[in-house]
């Protein structure tokens, strides 16, 4: 809502508080009865009048405010219109920021964002798409508020697969082989070695051996372990290049091997570790949830283990203000447990940590499995939707210049958006229909919308701020156009405050509607000068906000489409 902290401040008295009446605003749902409505029957019993009256005598602080036009009582309502010109009149402003939608409410403080984690040996699938941008889109809205941000690849770099794929290596393949092929080609043979070792089981013996001599630094093992790495990391930068994706640490699992004893011994002092069943653990039943079990009976650590480590390391190395874990919802146990261990242990950031978390992805037959070899892998799908977008130009506009980088821009971006546009909760059904469908409320469509605004500019050439005729852009469909990019740093803050970078996505899609609905309805370069550089300049700001909402999510705005 556009000056909602500003009437919040007028409307306070001694017995209502700017941030109460802040949280009682509405948007009414006719925009005809208003910018912003304030109902006012909470208010009864603190006041001890009727919501009617509340309303009246409220009216009354609002007079003479130069960016009210005016205000209504409806019953208990107190709906109040904005200054159409003098909203309009603070577009200007936008014009000299670089950051629109930013500010500086996160200066000084720090964010470690724990997302994406792919697991080594393994290409990455459609499952690994809703982390990788959800955590890289909270990493760039955070930067924007002007936090320093931390973005963290806890690699999936430790376990027995190691030895499982060590072994399959050796039977059918080699290091050499390896070294010369790419994750996929690991993949299959991993999928191999599952499909061999239901009739041998003495193949899991042998796994369990060879990842032994990677745990004790065995040189022949780590020199396997070492390649695994080399080629998945050599193939996930190129997902990552394509996503804008890009991390400021890479310390996963094996990372944390040597930190893990200390705390191990702090829960031991504490008196919070116990034995149960020969494994290590932290009794949670007095908080309804099973042990958090840290070390199994043969020695071994677990995630959690890690988790502990990691979280001690990162609280040492940025001193972070929160650290979010951009992890599916089926951990919700996990984190709930590990948060809680951190609790009872007294860990300086125990009320900082948060689960951040999103909706699994399945196949229409069923769930996905690398094991069984049943997944979409993400780079097909990507390449997928980059035709499509390219045979769609070849079609509509054979002649454009940079054709293929703007098929890769326009279908990475359909694919990124189809993956943030709803609340990050929700399951997805994969489906190649839905995410290489173009219509609608999809990236395509609000990046048209720019490459419009881009049209526009270059036919009607330079504007002239001093001379601007903003009747010509304060219609009810203009009007709507302003208050949408007004609201863009609102929604930026709120995207940031819940998590949830679908509020961005939602906004930007709201912005183009409008714009278009104003741009087919208004001619934009007419004869008169002072319509013209009005409806320039609102056509500029729209362009540079849709650029700043795309950026943000990790996609490109190409000027021309």
């Amino acid at each position: 809502m556009l000056f909602d902290k500003q009437l919040a401040e007028v409307l306070e008295n001694e017995q209502i508080s700017a941030e109460e009446i802040l949280g009682a605003f509405e948007v009414p749902k006719d925009s005809k009865m208003g910018d912003i409505c304030l109902p006012c029957f909470k208010f009864s019993r603190t006041l001890r009048k009727a919501p009617p009256q509340i309303a009246s005598d409220l009216s009354k602080s609002l007079e003479g405010v130069d960016f009210i036009e005016k205000v209504d009582v409806v019953g208990g309502y107190l709906n109040i219109h904005l200054n159409r010109k003098a909203i309009a009149g603070t577009l200007i402003e936008l014009l000299n920021r670089e950051n629109i939608g930013g500010s500086d409410e996160g200066n000084g403080k720090t964010i470690c964002i724990d997302y994406s984690s792919v697991n080594i040996a393994k290409p990455f699938h459609i499952g690994h798409l809703s982390t990788t941008v959800i955590g890289g889109a909270l990493y760039r809205i955070f930067k924007h508020l002007g936090y320093n941000v931390v973005s963290i690849n806890h690699l999936g770099d430790w376990g027995t697969q190691f030895g499982k794929l060590i072994v399959a290596t050796r039977k059918w393949s080699s290091l050499e082989e390896i070294a010369e092929n790419d994750e996929y080609f690991l993949n299959s043979l991993y999928v191999r070695y599952h499909q061999e070792s239901e009739n041998n089981p003495a193949l899991d013996d042998e796994a369990r051996a060879w990842f032994k001599r990677i745990e004790d630094g065995d040189k022949e093992a780590t020199a396997y372990f070492d390649t695994f790495k080399d080629v998945t990391m050599r193939a996930v930068s190129k997902i990552y290049n394509r996503l804008k994706i890009n991390f400021d640490s890479y310390n996963g699992e094996s990372f944390y091997n040597d930190k893990m004893q200390p705390i191990l011994d702090e829960l031991e002092t504490k008196g919070l570790l116990e034995t149960s069943e020969g494994a290590r653990v932290v009794n949670l039943d007095e908080y309804g949830m099973p042990p958090c079990l840290l070390v199994k009976a043969d020695g071994a650590s677990l995630y959690a283990t890690r988790d502990l480590a990691a979280a001690y390391y990162r609280k040492q190395e940025y001193d972070f203000h929160k650290c979010l874990y951009v992890v599916a919802y089926q951990q919700n146990l996990h984190f709930k447990q590990v948060f809680k261990v951190l609790e009872l242990m007294d860990f300086a950031g125990k009320d900082d940590m948060e689960h951040i978390a999103f909706g699994m992805v399945s196949m229409e037959d069923g769930s996905m499995s690398t094991r069984q070899g049943r997944v979409v892998w993400l780079k097909e799908v990507l390449d997928k939707a980059v035709e499509k977008a390219l045979a769609i130009i070849e079609e509509k506009n054979p002649s454009l210049e940079d054709k293929a980088q703007i098929a890769e821009s326009v279908g990475v971006g359909a694919v990124v958006f189809s993956a943030l546009w709803n609340n990050r909760i929700k399951d997805i059904v994969f489906s190649y229909d839905k995410v290489l469908n173009f219509d609608g409320e999809t990236a395509p469509y609000v990046q048209y919308t720019y490459a419009r605004s881009k049209s526009a500019l270059r036919k009607g050439g330079d504007y002239d701020l001093t001379n601007l005729d903003l009747d010509a852009i304060l219609d009810d469909d203009g009007y709507e156009v302003v208050k949408s990019i007004l609201a863009f740093g609102e929604a930026v803050k709120q995207s940031a405050k819940v998590r949830e970078p679908s509020v961005v996505t939602r906004h930007i899609v709201d912005l183009a509607e409008k714009f278009n609905r104003f741009y087919i309805g208004h001619r934009i370069v007419v004869d008169d000068e002072g319509v013209k550089n009005a409806r320039l300049m609102l056509t500029d700001i729209v362009g540079r906000t849709i650029k700043e909402g795309l950026a943000l999510l990790g996609i490109d705005a190409p000027e021309v489409m």
